[in-house]
């Protein structure tokens, strides 16, 4: 196999467009974002829950990266698919730099709990104990739990000629032991048995255990594997161990060709559990020849098998944290504040009429975006509402408003993504039960994903009808955006509102897709249109005119709109990136690249607001987006990208959320041109972009620092 490309392009010889060494590689790109959410578990000023809560977030991070992206990349091989990814790999390639780089952020990631983190709880008086250290009033407590509430709920599963091995839902856990008839010396002509016990998911993970001195808990995993032998009498326990299975958990619809959309992803949902195993994690301790049976029965090779000493499944540990609610051991609570846009007993609309409204989340509250939609199903002048739901998250406010709407008799339709992957079956109980409301429920374009975030209310006024929207950079759930950092944006700009009418016209029924007035939509014109704005930036350049491009996302992965920066940097634009996740751009590469800058921001919320900047000063562009530079987003799912052009707001745009992250010495990582992340050294003055944005909410007013200045006139040698 060539060698992993970790260098940057020879400066001495033109860049060439197609050049494999212009690019990172996607996957291990993701890899070094949870090696950056790490780092945040790996930071000692932190409050010990709070590292907690990386170190499960690596966890699960990973789950999606093998369920997604290596299962893919294991169809092509099993395809025979040579097909190189811009980077220049191939995807048998590719595998092989993943495993090296996932092995080694595991035992990275368990190195930490064991040697760090266990002892940081205990000293909080957090404890969680393994059985062979229980004290006799632990055995017994374990012991009576396992015979009253656990061992009534479990199926002892041989695997033998007639017992094939068990088909084990993804991400599950679950116990395997090797048995010998009749106790532990083995007697001639017999053989070790392999056997499966199921751990079930409707128990809790984490068992209550008394304790001298503090709270104590046990892994409901380890404590059915210390009396899973009960399950098998007249045999012994040879070897035990705690495993785990991930599957390819895509799903293989094509929507174009399926009559009942709904009912097709439905059975889709129940083959996800058949899906081909794409790892095995088991605990360290396990036999050698018990790795190898489960391995080889799951079809799985040496890597493709990791070893955890420690919690399988570490983010079920973070439930420690529940009922903990002493200061001291995590962040103290936000309370995100209201905006002053909108007044206490002023209907929104009202607020909106008089003129755009942004909202930064979490810092501000995303009450008004449910205030938007309740209120519009309370008001009786209101005669329609139309709102997209990609994610809503449980419970949803917004369900339960849309359904009082269409009972109430107005017009109302949501376009529901059935394909939003991994809530597929929570958006299918969101469809039924809009449509058993009266909702009008459709599933968008076959072939396309759904996945901006746009809301519509249409109102009687005298004689006249007004429009008003919402359009978004994250979901309509009100539970990540006290998580994740997101934009909202109010509007009556009647032209605005004309393109929003139009798109749900587009979506519902059939019309040609009109010449839009305000909004940027893909497919279709959305790649075109942010190349034409880098062009544009790059041509002021040419002509000696000042140029710059600032922009923030959470993934560049487009290779289209990377040659475009190239070109525009070599051109002479000053271009900053805030890009929190996956990277495949170059930055600093003399002669190609060297006045773009990439830095990644990873802190207490999750970047996710797309914003993006072209130009200098009062011209400058500004638009807000669902989308991602990326060609899925581009190309395969319906984006908008929509322009926030009152002043006010486009200097806080400028100044609060791309200023500031550009601004950071403490959270902000930067990039290097063999994409490695360089990590800041803060010292006592150091600027942290998300404290400042929640010391500025608390003190209800905006910041603007001095450094900001560089947005608008940027510094070349900067």
């Amino acid at each position: 196999m060539p060698p992993i490309l970790t260098a940057a392009p020879d400066a001495a010889r033109p860049a060439e467009p197609a050049d494999a060494a212009l690019f990172l590689n996607r996957e291990l790109s993701w890899l070094a974002f949870d090696e950056r959410v790490l780092e945040e578990a790996e930071d000692g000023r932190l409050p010990v829950l709070e590292r907690l809560k990386f170190l499960g977030i690596v966890s699960s991070n990973l789950d999606e990266f093998f369920m997604v992206r290596v299962a893919g990349l294991k169809t092509k091989v099993i395809n025979q698919v040579a097909e190189r990814s811009v980077d220049g790999l191939l995807p048998a390639q590719a595998l092989e730099a993943i495993s090296q780089k996932t092995h080694a952020l595991v035992e990275r990631q368990h190195t930490l709990w064991r040697e760090v983190l266990v002892s940081r709880l205990a000293e909080a008086g957090q404890r969680l104990v393994a059985p062979p250290d229980f004290d006799a009033e632990q055995a017994a407590a374990a012991r009576a739990l396992f015979g009253s509430q656990v061992r009534p709920a479990l199926t002892p599963l041989a695997v033998d000629q007639g017992h094939p091995f068990p088909q084990l839902r993804n991400k599950s856990l679950n116990v395997a032991l090797l048995l010998r008839r009749g106790g532990r010396r083995k007697v001639r002509g017999t053989e070790e048995l392999l056997a499966v016990v199921q751990v079930p998911a409707v128990l809790p993970r984490l068992v209550k255990l008394p304790g001298a001195e503090g709270q104590a808990h046990a892994l409901l995993d380890q404590v059915i594997a210390d009396h899973a032998g009960e399950l098998f009498p007249g045999f012994a326990v040879v070897h035990r161990a705690v495993f785990r299975v991930t599957r390819n958990w895509d799903l293989d619809i094509d929507d174009e060709e399926s009559q009942d959309l709904l009912n097709t992803i439905e059975d889709e949902l129940r083959k996800r559990d058949r899906g081909a195993a794409v790892r095995l994690e088991v605990a360290a301790g396990a036999p050698e020849m018990l790795v190898a049976r489960l391995a080889a029965e799951l079809s799985l090779g040496p890597a493709d098998v990791y070893r955890i000493d420690g919690p399988l499944q570490i983010q079920d540990v973070a439930g420690l944290a529940d009922a903990d609610l002493r200061p001291g051991l995590r962040v103290e609570p936000h309370l995100a504040v209201p905006s002053r846009a909108f007044e206490e007993g002023v209907p929104l609309v009202e607020a909106v009429g008089r003129g755009d409204v942004l909202l930064h989340h979490p810092y501000q509250s995303f009450d008004p975006v449910v205030r938007f939609i309740e209120e519009a199903a309370a008001d009786p002048d209101v005669i329609a509402i139309k709102q997209t739901m990609y994610r809503t998250g449980g419970d949803s406010p917004f369900v339960k408003a849309l359904s009082h709407a269409a009972e109430a008799g107005k017009q109302v339709t949501a376009l529901v993504e059935l394909k939003a992957r991994f809530d597929e079956d929570r958006n299918i109980r969101w469809a039924r039960k809009l449509a058993e409301s009266g909702v009008h429920v459709v599933y968008g374009v076959p072939g396309l994903k759904t996945h901006c975030k746009m809301a519509l209310v249409v109102r009687r006024e005298g004689a006249r009808l007004r429009r008003y929207v919402h359009l978004g950079t994250g979901n309509y759930n009100p539970q990540t955006a006290r998580l994740y950092t997101d934009l909202s944006l109010f509007s009556a700009s009647p032209e605005l509102c004309e393109d929003v009418a139009d798109l749900f016209d587009e979506l519902t029924g059939y019309a040609e897709p009109p010449r839009w007035k305000k909004l940027v939509v893909a497919p279709g014109n959305m790649q075109k249109r942010i190349l034409e704005l880098i062009g544009a930036q790059r041509d002021r350049a040419g002509r000696g005119e000042p140029a710059r491009i600032v922009a923030k996302m959470n993934a560049l992965v487009d290779p289209d709109v990377i040659r475009a920066l190239y070109a525009a940097s070599q051109a002479g634009v000053e271009i900053d990136l805030v890009v929190r996740g996956i990277c495949c751009l170059r930055p600093g590469v003399p002669g190609l690249s060297e006045r773009i800058r990439v830095v990644s921001v990873v802190d207490r919320f999750l970047e996710h607001s797309r914003v993006f900047a072209f130009g200098t000063g009062p011209e400058a562009e500004l638009f807000l987006s669902s989308a991602d530079w990326m060609p899925r987003n581009f190309n395969t799912r319906v984006e908008v990208m929509f322009p926030v052009e009152a002043p006010e707001l486009k200097a806080r745009l400028l100044e609060e959320v791309l200023g500031l992250a550009l601004a950071d010495t403490a959270r902000a990582r930067r990039l290097q041109p063999d994409g490695t992340y360089l990590r800041p050294d803060p010292g006592p003055a150091a600027v942290r972009s998300q404290m400042a944005l929640l010391e500025a909410a608390d003190r209800r007013r905006t910041v603007r620092p001095p450094a900001l200045r560089q947005i608008a006139a940027p510094d070349p040698g900067t």
